[in-house]
């Protein structure tokens, strides 16, 4: 089987490249090194031996996608990560997340119909939900107004896939993923962020490395036990395993219908410091921080009801918070030779 994995030299695109040649699938990456670089790929050989077939192509352009799939004899699946993921960066640049987010996965559908029976597997994200009503969030929790222009790309591209697999065009599985950490144990790949970092523990870990003065923290004014944001923060490697199940189960015909959606998390929520204090156990060093004003597009809390994904996918998170931030530690040593 060859699988497209678009965004496949990203954080989470590479360590799902990993996963997929592990279980022995052919894979073909696409990738704009936007917010990544060639070195991904490198990482993903000494990791497993096989280096995949890798294509620069920006998802914008209709042409170099229709270019790259004429290019192509045979696609089975896709997994499609490439876009900008930044809650903070959307509320500040939206028209970027809909040109790339929505842009790209429209050109990406359009392509892929060269190969109509190929299954698609969807990043989306929690996001969806907004500041959802209940705790835990489960897959049937309504679809709030996106708090963020990179919420509302994901709730759109979800759209889209609706409304191809109503009409028979496709079959999917959209993940909604919550907060993804880590690094693979080989501290081959890991998540390096061009600039400066938007998600927490690669800004803990780069403030650690002494690339950054000291950590912000966005609000402690929040109705949580500490006064600070609660996730639920997921291994990466979990993360990617989770993919080639979902894929696995289309390719197989197990799916119940046209488009299934599964929430991708530990079921656990911890709080900003609890996330710093964890680390500082790990590393033994002291982190410095500053309490900041929220930021924009931020919600209090979320953390998934994972039963759906444990019964019906088949899939379940296997390591804790610990482990994900001390792999997350030894690669910022790695890459930073501390």
């Amino acid at each position: 089987m060859r699988i497209l994995v678009t965004g496949g030299l990203g954080y989470i695109g590479a360590h799902t490249v990993v996963a997929l040649i592990e279980q022995n699938f052919n894979v073909v990456v696409v990738d704009d090194l936007s917010n990544t670089s060639l070195s991904a790929l490198d990482g993903i050989e000494k990791i497993t031996g096989v280096k995949p077939d890798f294509y620069e192509v920006d998802l914008r352009n209709q042409s170099d996608v229709n270019s790259f799939f004429e290019s192509q004899a045979q696609i089975d699946g896709v997994i499609h990560f490439a876009a900008s993921k930044a809650v903070g960066e959307s509320v500040t640049n939206p028209f970027l997340y809909y040109h790339n987010n929505i842009g790209g996965i429209l050109n990406l559908l359009a392509g892929l119909q060269k190969f109509p029976n190929a299954k698609f597997i969807f990043s989306s994200s929690c996001t969806v939900y907004g500041q959802a009503d209940e705790l835990p969030i489960t897959e049937s929790a309504p679809i709030k107004p996106a708090m963020s222009p990179y919420g509302n790309t994901k709730q759109i591209g979800e759209e889209i896939l609706s409304d191809m697999a109503k009409a028979d065009q496709i079959q999917a599985i959209a993940l909604r993923y919550f907060n993804p950490i880590g690094a693979h144990e080989s501290a081959e790949i890991g998540e390096l962020p061009l600039g400066v970092p938007q998600n927490l523990v690669p800004f803990i870990t780069q403030t650690a490395a002494g690339l950054r003065s000291q950590l912000s923290v966005f609000g402690a004014d929040y109705p949580t036990p500490d006064g600070t944001c609660i996730r639920d923060y997921i291994y990466v490697v979990d993360l990617a395993e989770a993919h080639v199940v979902a894929l696995q189960r289309l390719l197989s015909g197990k799916n119940q219908s046209n488009l299934e959606i599964f929430n991708l998390g530990t079921g656990k929520g911890s709080s900003v410091l609890e996330v710093i204090n964890a680390f500082e156990a790990i590393s033994g060093k002291k982190l410095p921080y500053q309490i900041v004003a929220r930021r924009e597009g931020d919600v209090t809390a979320a953390y998934a009801d994972t039963q759906h994904a444990n019964e019906v996918l088949g899939w379940k998170a296997k390591n804790d918070l610990t482990h994900a931030i001390a792999t997350a530690w030894k690669w910022e040593q790695k890459i930073r030779g501390i």
